[in-house]
């Protein structure tokens, strides 16, 4: 079985990957193991995610376990100071701007620690823009999730105004999980967000959203150490 760490942003994602995606690899069978680590240390866990917080937790799974894989789980909504890749050309698309930060992540840890394989063992990814885009994958199942049903077809507005759910986004008051709590206000993103991941379902998650899709296939596809 392949070991992934999977380096997130704080504990709505620390509950997703624990939760419904390791959930899901499990159902099918596929012989992958992850554990989310919130980024920080005790004490200091979750919060902005300047890239030194990054590149330290990075360093530090990937020199502790040589056995295991290391990703991330971080929202590309709100980045941090430092991340190497930025600033980012304006004319890029959505997808191309997180694939470039996380190229410029994995060329940046490569050169630290060659010796360690982080060319192999490190798979960088950002959610494009917020976690919480994945779950209008599904509306009417986010609606329900919440148990306001009454409110899906205003969550459907939203999706409809987007080429993918990962593109929903067009400011920084209009982030996935803002417009969510615009509309529902009392939104609990650990709690309710892992039942609305549920309820949407990771295979139509695959289905709307290519680059979380590519980053599964990838983590799927990674033979043990």
């Amino acid at each position: 079985m392949s070991r992934v760490f999977v380096i997130v942003e704080g504990p709505t994602e620390e509950s997703f990957v624990k939760g419904p995606l390791a959930e899901d690899l499990w159902r099918r069978q596929v012989q992958v193991h992850l554990t989310p680590i919130i980024l920080g240390v005790p004490g200091h866990k979750g919060g902005r995610t300047n890239y030194a917080r990054v590149q330290k937790d990075l360093l530090r799974q990937l020199k502790q376990d040589p056995t295991a894989y290391c990703s991330t789980m971080i929202d590309y909504y709100g980045l941090g100071q430092g991340f190497p890749g930025t600033p980012l050309p304006a004319n890029l698309g959505n997808i191309q701007k997180v694939e470039r930060i996380e190229c410029a992540i994995k060329d940046d840890i490569c050169d630290r620690i060659p010796d360690l394989s982080p060319d192999v063992r490190l798979i960088p990814y950002l959610s494009l823009h917020e976690y919480e885009g994945l779950l209008f994958s599904n509306p009417d199942a986010l609606a329900q999730a919440l148990n306001q049903p009454n409110l899906a077809h205003r969550f459907r507005q939203i999706r409809n105004d987007f080429p993918t759910p990962e593109d929903v986004d067009n400011s920084p008051e209009t982030a996935p999980s803002k417009r969510v709590i615009a509309i529902y206000s009392a939104y609990r993103k650990v709690i309710e967000g892992t039942l609305a991941a549920r309820a949407v379902g990771i295979e139509r998650m695959r289905q709307e959203c290519e680059h979380f899709r590519h980053w599964l296939e990838r983590i799927e596809a990674l033979p043990a150490l």
